[in-house]
């Protein structure tokens, strides 16, 4: 049922932008389909951590560029300031969503908004209203599609399954010596106050790198690479970002193939809305399935999913414009960012790791 919740709540977003005709209607479709991937219950914490999320850092990034524009010293100092409070804010489990939905927002809006011909304010009410349409279908998936309760004998069996692992477990870690223990969360990413100064440092360093190469270079057009940069960022670790970079390519590349597709199949029927309606809801179907599986394929199944809607909702006009030189476009584009902010990861690890450091606790 979980992946009928996530097709239900992409295409169910889809369908919304199409019907009021918004131009940045990609968060319409992927805002829902992020949060069904996290909840199998109604959770309103999620929610309102998305909803204020975009609503401050929207009010935030136009206050600044308003202000601060026209003195490009102060308006870097902001932004700096801006940045590392999202990246403080990700260290911490209990904010983590209301951090990384301000840093990634707050980037794009910051990166747009510096350019005259970028209408902030119409992207802003475009994104507040994808925001705040995202409860109600989330809610409607959840409830035409529900979580099935397990049967008794089920529960039973768990119940027992649990109780045994845990009862190997209790000898595994009985057998365990200290000093192993110790080795072990030494050479693991560390979870204490220096594991989060680290990995807030390594945020905030990739994020003001993006923000300045973005600002000198005349990037208008690039939005994906941009989120490219933040999603290989999330895991805010060395190994966990190689790995989400991987990913990030691979998922990309079967999006874009998908999005082809779409639009080679539909051809001269691409002006009809229930048509193309319908052709972006099989393609997601097989990436809903993947998103559902909670394994690599989900992450995979996310980066195809966001490939394939933003150049269908933003570049694709019927009988205007095609979006196949948009999406080689952006294939090439987010490929180039994931490899620099890859190696800006890598470089910021090893220099964080000598300027951070910490004494190894020592046996008696």
């Amino acid at each position: 049922m979980k992946t009928m919740r996530i097709w239900f709540g992409c295409v169910a977003g889809l369908a919304v932008t199409l019907l009021f005709g918004w131009s940045y209607g990609l968060f319409a479709a992927l805002l829902p389909l992020f949060v069904l991937t996290q909840i199998d219950q109604w959770n309103s914490g999620i929610l309102i951590q998305l909803v204020l999320g975009i609503v401050w850092v929207s009010i935030q990034v136009t206050f600044i560029v308003g202000f601060f524009q026209p003195y490009p010293v102060l308006m870097t100092l902001a932004v700096g300031i801006l940045l590392m409070a999202k990246c403080i804010a990700m260290t911490h489990k209990s904010s983590y969503l209301f951090g990384y939905t301000g840093l990634l927002i707050g980037s794009i809006l910051l990166n747009f908004g510096s350019f005259n011909s970028f209408d902030i304010e119409e992207f802003v009410m475009g994104l507040w209203a994808s925001a705040l349409v995202t409860a109600p279908i989330v809610a409607m998936a959840l409830y035409l599609f529900p979580e099935k309760s397990p049967s008794p004998l089920v529960g039973i069996s768990s119940a027992d399954s649990i109780e045994k692992e845990n009862a190997n477990t209790s000898n595994k870690e009985a057998c365990t010596s200290t000093a192993s223990e110790r080795k072990i969360h030494i050479s693991n990413q560390r979870k204490d106050d220096i594991g989060r100064v680290r990995q807030a440092a390594l945020g905030w360093i990739v994020a003001m790198a993006a923000f300045i190469l973005f600002q000198v270079a005349d990037l208008s057009d690039s939005l994906s690479a941009q989120a490219s940069i933040f999603i290989v960022l999330t895991p805010m670790t060395l190994i966990g970002s190689l790995g989400a970079a991987k990913i990030r390519i691979i998922g990309t590349f079967l999006g874009c193939l998908a999005g082809m597709m779409v639009q080679l199949s539909l051809y001269t029927l691409s002006n009809n809305g229930v048509l193309f309606l319908m052709a972006y809801a099989i393609v997601a179907g097989i990436f809903c399935k993947w998103l559902a599986s909670g394994t690599i394929k989900a992450s995979i199944g996310f980066s195809a999913m966001s490939a394939l809607t933003v150049p269908l909702t933003t570049s694709f006009v019927p009988e205007q414009q095609d979006a196949f030189f948009s999406i080689c476009y952006r294939f090439s584009s987010i490929f180039v960012a994931v490899i620099g902010t890859s190696l800006a990861i890598w470089i910021g690890h090893h220099l964080l790791v000598r300027l951070i450091q910490f004494k190894e606790p020592q046996c008696n």
